[in-house]
């Protein structure tokens, strides 16, 4: 038997004034999923999603336990699970809040794909195909890939998602010589270096990564489902085969509340003067 509740800002205990909390929730308390892993899946769609902003307060344990007609021990362990996960945050005397959700990234150190880095954290994401097409790139970017007369470029648009909230938006141009036929694949199960290195054999030895802040035009806007004009991560890449033939390059744009990049320095080691 299902259950559905809502929760709304009715009691002053457990919301910020100004940050009134929604949630409706259908339980399926006859399923094999533990009531408690049903919940905290809900809180972390809304949180990912961004219905549930950083810093809002949640209600109180009693008020979740009586909306959603479960015990409190069910409530706290839902909680604690997102708590460990550093999606929620307790603070003693004053309740329990949405943290801050960004996943940390390392392709400011590396030389992977945000898919690669992705799923090295293992963190599950979909992608979504807006248009592939096969043609002449602009003479900018023709100039880059160091295109022989004639030469054509797979062109690719896609976007990232986790949890169904779009985190990134990818604008590839593949040199297609070296991966002739690679328009049939579906790039929404595949993975451009993947792909690349595993059917086509290529070994992709170096690149370039160029980050800016940028504010989003409309359509990065209306893709990364931002305001016209927020500030959004935009990265420019230009990727080396191992005999230094240049073979891809790409735009990004990444909304820096969902992921952050991170890199690990060392200083070199000081010197005499």
């Amino acid at each position: 038997m299902a259950t559905t509740s809502a929760l709304g800002d009715t009691d002053g205990r457990g919301f910020a004034a100004t940050a009134p909390l929604d949630l409706a929730l259908e339980l399926e308390r006859e399923a094999p999923t533990p009531l408690h892993e049903q919940i905290s899946a809900a809180i972390r769609r809304q949180i990912v999603r961004g219905a549930w902003p950083a810093h809002m307060r949640l209600p109180a344990e009693p008020d979740l336990a009586d909306a959603l007609q479960v015990s409190r021990g069910t409530i706290r362990r839902s909680l604690r699970t997102l708590i460990e996960d550093s999606l929620l945050v307790q603070v003693r005397g004053r309740g329990t809040f949405v943290g801050s959700i960004s996943i940390e990234q390392p392709i400011g150190q590396e030389l992977l794909s945000l898919a690669e880095g992705l799923a090295r954290e293992g963190i599950a994401f979909e992608t979504e195909v807006q248009g592939a097409s096969i043609g002449s790139p602009p003479a900018p970017i023709a100039a880059l890939l160091e295109l022989g007369e004639s030469e054509e470029v797979f062109e690719i648009k896609r976007r990232r998602l986790i949890d169904g909230a779009p985190v990134a938006v990818l604008h590839n141009f593949v040199r297609r010589r070296f991966c002739p036929g690679i328009e049939a694949n579906d790039f929404r199960r595949e993975t451009m270096f993947g792909l690349l290195e595993r059917v086509y054999g290529l070994r992709i030895a170096s690149g370039r990564r160029t980050f800016e802040a940028q504010a989003a035009s409309r359509e990065i806007a209306e893709a990364l489902d931002v305001s016209f004009g927020a500030p959004v991560l935009y990265l420019e890449q230009l990727t080396y085969l191992d005999d230094g033939q240049p073979l891809e390059y790409s735009d990004v744009w990444i909304r820096g509340d969902r992921l952050k990049l991170t890199s690990v320095l060392s200083r070199p080691a000081a010197t005499t003067t």
